[in-house]
């Protein structure tokens, strides 16, 4: 009978089971400070692969990184009140910038060393890259400006999950500001489509680009989009966001420029972002019983070798074996890429390092020992696939000769597996065709432990209907995700007023 290698299961319990999995795979940990956390190698080399993909991808878009201050004035975010009052809840103020001993020995707040004006600790950077924005753009020949920043961010969260919802999070947010609104329309279509590509080909998580409703969108833009990644659970996770600004903040910051016929304009201005909850997606997307399965494009390692050392004369030469093992793996390419592989020299019994690097989802784990060594074999599992159909842990003993060569070929064969298991799932759990609000009511009162998403057909209210279907949707703990780019036109009637609808829209519930 096969025992995993985690005592939480996703069909028992799904977020105990997403906790266990981060601290078994040596993911990350708390901190000590509530709602942020220690990301460990192991997670955050997986944020590094993750940062060097997508900013190759931003730079070749044409953009360039930049750093902008952690701390922004106040006074930034008075200019612009519905992106204060989005953020409000969450901002973390600096008010005093010294510490003085108390009375009994201890360290306070020293009255005296009260700022002039109070500073936010950065939630987003429109305020601050703005105000820049304004002393860079001065005529039509200074546009477009495309940058980019990687950066920590904080918003200080009710509700936090390690990875999904931090107080403190790791991030990439590009602004850019253009001479036409056609222009940056485009930028921020770009964008969304860069996230898709990304999420699909390197994440090997499928997603749904989309339009958010206007209820949804980031305070102070005029249009927001977004992918939605469906999780194991059926629930959606918005992985990313691209905002179309238009000149809402141009002209809170007066960001301007003459164009060709000396005419003063202000500038039409795009953001867009994606941080540290893609790993949540990634782990909620790929994992299973047994850990984490990282998809090799962003393993750290994607080849483990564990020698089988038994406290023995001979563990020298099975170690130096491993050695030359691993150099010869290294000198292969994969993605265009030297493969990277790890040799895990370590003093934990082999099985614990096994199991180990299985927790963590390290794509192809090779095991050699004194008999591997001397029949030139290699004993390989391969974590997407790692049981045979008894139940029986799945190592595969190979000729090293023939083995090696193919290293590469397997690597892209366990990224295509994971997109494919992940898009049969999101396709196969997306239902469409449900015409009235009772089937709604219908579809998530029933038992199904993971419903999924709905595609319904709505008619795009605005004001004060979007707020009552907002409600509505709210009791049943639903939420609207996105328009889909490619859903097919609207054809009936809106589901929740009766109206002629305009076009379809997922809702499911969501992270």
């Amino acid at each position: 009978m096969k025992k995993n290698a985690l005592t939480i299961t996703r069909e028992d319990d799904f977020a105990g089971w997403y906790q266990q999995v981060i601290a078994e795979a040596d993911m990350a940990e708390e901190s000590g400070v509530r709602g942020s956390m220690i990301m460990r190698p192991w997670g955050y080399g997986i944020w590094e692969r993750v940062q060097y993909l997508m900013d190759q991808r931003i730079k070749a878009s044409g953009h360039e990184n930049c750093y902008f201050p952690l701390f922004i004035p106040l006074s930034y975010f008075a200019k612009e009140a519905e992106h204060v009052d989005g953020f409000a809840k969450e901002m973390a103020v600096v008010t005093h910038h010294r510490l003085k001993k108390g009375e009994d020995g201890g360290l306070i707040v020293d009255p005296d060393a009260k700022l002039e004006e109070p500073l936010v600790v950065r939630p987003t950077s429109e305020t601050v890259i703005g105000t820049a924005f304004a002393r860079w753009v001065q005529s039509w020949r200074d546009l477009p400006v495309m940058i980019n920043q990687w950066a920590n961010v904080v918003r200080w969260e009710m509700r936090t999950r390690m990875f999904l919802r931090t107080s403190e999070f790791l991030w990439q947010e590009g602004h850019t500001a253009h001479a036409s609104k056609a222009e940056a329309m485009e930028e921020t279509l770009n964008a969304l489509e860069m996230y898709r590509e990304f999420s699909e080909n390197v994440l090997a998580m499928p997603v749904v680009a989309g339009e958010k409703p206007e209820n949804e969108r980031f305070p102070g833009a005029d249009a927001t989009y977004s992918i939605e990644a469906m999780m194991q659970d059926g629930k959606a996770l918005q992985a990313g966001t691209s905002h179309f600004l238009g000149q809402t903040f141009s002209k809170a910051q007066n960001i301007r420029f003459q164009d060709k016929d000396g005419e003063f304009q202000f500038a039409y201005t795009t953001s867009w972002g994606t941080s540290t909850r893609m790993i949540g997606g990634v782990i909620m997307t790929h994992g299973d019983d047994d850990g984490m399965r990282v998809p090799p494009l962003i393993a750290p390692y994607q080849v483990v070798i564990v020698p089988m050392l038994r406290d023995k004369p001979e563990d020298e030469e099975v170690l130096e074996y491993c050695k030359a093992l691993a150099k010869e793996i290294a000198q292969l390419r994969a993605f265009d890429e030297p493969v990277r592989v790890k040799l895990d020299i370590s003093g934990a019994k082999t099985q614990t390092k096994r199991w180990s690097w299985i927790k963590k989802g390290a794509p192809i784990i090779l095991e050699i020992g004194p008999r591997d060594m001397a029949e030139g074999k290699v004993a390989m599992i391969r974590r997407d696939a790692l049981y045979q159909d008894s139940g029986k842990l799945d190592t595969k003993f190979l000729d090293k000769e023939d083995f090696i060569p193919e290293i590469p070929a397997l690597l892209s064969d366990i990224q295509t597996a994971l997109h494919t298991e992940a898009q049969d799932r999101l396709d196969s759990n997306v239902k469409k065709g449900v015409e009235y609000w009772s089937d709604v009511e219908r579809f998530y009162a029933a038992k199904k432990k993971h419903p999924g998403w709905l595609e319904v057909q709505w008619c795009k209210a605005t004001g004060e209907e979007l707020e009552e279907i907002e409600e509505r949707l709210k009791k049943l703990k639903l939420t609207f995700r996105n328009v889909p780019v490619d859903a097919e036109a609207a054809d009936g009637k809106c589901i929740f007023t009766g109206k002629p609808a305009v076009e379809r829209i997922i809702i499911g519930k969501a992270y």
